[in-house]
């Protein structure tokens, strides 16, 4: 079968962009009040051991990420090293994540109304709602940054953590220290009815995806994008259009997508980098985004930035916007 007899009629409605509807108020202003919070009996906290999420089975519908604080704490959540996420409606009812011991996670995992699994399986999957899927990066790029973060990098001297979270202080030299994200550039080239794809081998089978790397200090979003597409497939790049960005928190990033005008055709891969990379017409990258090309080729799925930004080649017309 020759991609010319296959159907490449629309994708129907545009897919949610995972992680990106963080809804609570993040309330900036209020987090020394956070021993207020822990008291407050509306208060609701999610649960994470490393790359462990603990959800509640809730029969055909969505399962809930975000618990009572009571029963969070109950089945092993450390409320002294609590998280502040924000605070949800006009309520104003905190909303916390809660770090659980490796251990801790291990006794839960036969509990029938429980389930353990990974914050990317929960997001292809469908597992939670879009706004706890939000709220599920925030906890986790948190937790990262808290456990990357015990000791002063100025003196050595431990930390304490203040602001509920959101800031840890040096007792000894002063110093504060604050969440970090690293921005990566995520692009997709493309020359006319063409785009660049490539391929890692660290992907699932089949799967190509956009280029993309980290920023490097002192450089634009716009020049990462162009130095990675050069660096990584040897394609000089002119005009940068950004398009949207998410939050990665593996382990705590932020992806900024841009399209990227071809100003040459030859690749040439950095082993380093990629297992392989060519142009894809439009017509056959719309089959990796319905999984229906004939090689069994595919996109990232949906809920991935890499997606949107296919997508939004195939169709001519920008993701929706929030």
């Amino acid at each position: 079968m020759s991609l010319g007899d296959l159907d490449t009629t629309g994708l129907g409605e545009w897919p949610h962009l995972g992680y990106s509807a963080f809804r609570l108020d993040r309330a900036s202003d209020r987090r020394a009040r956070m021993p207020e919070f822990l008291a407050d009996p509306r208060a609701r906290a999610c649960l994470i051991a490393g790359e462990t999420v603990v959800l509640a089975r809730r029969g055909e519908g969505p399962h809930g990420a975000m618990l009572p604080l009571a029963e969070a704490a109950a089945l092993g959540g450390r409320t002294a090293e609590a998280c502040l996420l924000g605070l949800d409606g006009e309520g104003a009812v905190p909303h916390m994540v809660l770090p659980l011991h490796a251990a801790s996670a291990g006794a839960l995992a036969e509990r029938e109304e429980l389930l353990l699994t990974d914050l990317r399986s929960i997001a292809v999957q469908g597992l939670v709602s879009r706004e706890e899927l939000a709220e599920l990066a925030c906890a986790k790029a948190m937790l990262a940054w808290h456990a990357r973060r015990s000791f002063c990098s100025n003196c050595g001297t431990r930390l304490e953590v203040a602001e509920a979270g959101w800031r840890r202080e040096c007792p000894h030299c002063g110093a504060q220290h604050f969440p970090r994200t690293d921005p990566v550039a995520i692009m997709l080239t493309i020359d006319g009815d063409e785009c660049l794809l490539g391929r890692s081998a660290r992907f699932a089978p089949g799967m190509w995806s956009c280029l993309a790397g980290f920023v490097e200090p002192g450089e634009t979003f716009e020049e990462a994008a162009r130095r990675e597409t050069l660096e990584e497939a040897s394609i000089r790049t002119g005009a940068a259009r950004y398009l949207c960005s998410q939050p990665w928190p593996f382990p705590m990033s932020v992806m900024i997508g841009f399209h990227l005008q071809a100003a040459s055709r030859e690749i040439r891969i950095d082993d380093n980098e990629l297992e392989g990379a060519r142009w894809f017409h439009r017509d056959e990258a719309r089959l990796l985004l319905t999984r229906t090309h004939p090689d069994g080729l595919v996109a990232p799925p949906p809920m991935a930035i890499a997606h949107h930004l296919i997508r939004a080649f195939v169709e001519g017309r920008d993701p929706p916007a929030g």
